[in-house]
């Protein structure tokens, strides 16, 4: 008998959870698996696991093998962060030999004939979504250039590291340099290093 975890996520304390959570439990039923715990994350789906204390559970018990499958209402209540990531907790949770379904898409199971397939279209759907967000970094930071935006640190004027070097000298901390100069410490100690 496969031991079966049932999570479920909810974006608002309005919503219930009880409509997926009740029929999540028939389908395991259905399947004779055992449900050992039942997670519920009320959070946003964009959130990242280490931000949804569920999910987080999730995955501390996957690696301690404590359950076989993991059972989801669908894919966008595990994750709303985009194929990369979501692809990346798929990824985990087989890495951890733990399975997955999703209750209301059937194709997207690790369980069945077409888990290869489904994985490497995932994947091949988050290396896209990769790309694209690339070009759009890139055309953005194209369209600053051209505005006449310099991008990238500002130039330090010579005053600036010769006033952190004395400052330095008379035993100031790189903290305490970068109060008075408006920077932070680490800024400091690089203008004091180029002194």
């Amino acid at each position: 008998m496969k031991r079966v975890v049932i999570y479920s996520r909810v974006s608002t304390t309005d919503q219930e959870v009880q409509n997926q959570t009740d029929q999540l439990r028939e389908f395991a039923r259905d399947h004779q698996w055992e449900v050992v715990d039942v997670i519920t994350d009320v959070s946003s789906g964009g959130k990242s696991a280490s931000e949804r204390d569920g999910l987080n559970t999730v995955f501390t018990l996957a690696h301690q093998r404590k359950f076989d499958v993991l059972l989801f209402w669908s894919l966008d209540r595990l994750s709303r962060e985009g194929s990369r990531k979501t692809i990346e907790y798929l990824t985990r949770l087989e890495g951890y030999g733990v399975d997955w379904h999703s209750f209301t898409e059937q194709y997207l199971s690790s369980m069945g004939p077409f888990a290869d397939c489904i994985i490497s279209l995932l994947s091949t759907l988050a290396k896209q979504e990769r790309i694209r967000i690339s070009e759009r970094t890139k055309a953005g930071l194209e369209r600053t250039r051209r505005a006449g935006t310099r991008l990238g640190r500002p130039r330090t004027s010579p005053k600036a590291i010769v006033r952190a070097a004395k400052l330095r000298a008379q035993g100031l901390t790189f903290r305490q340099i970068g109060k008075r100069m408006g920077l932070t410490a680490a800024r400091a100690h690089q203008l004091v290093k180029s002194a």
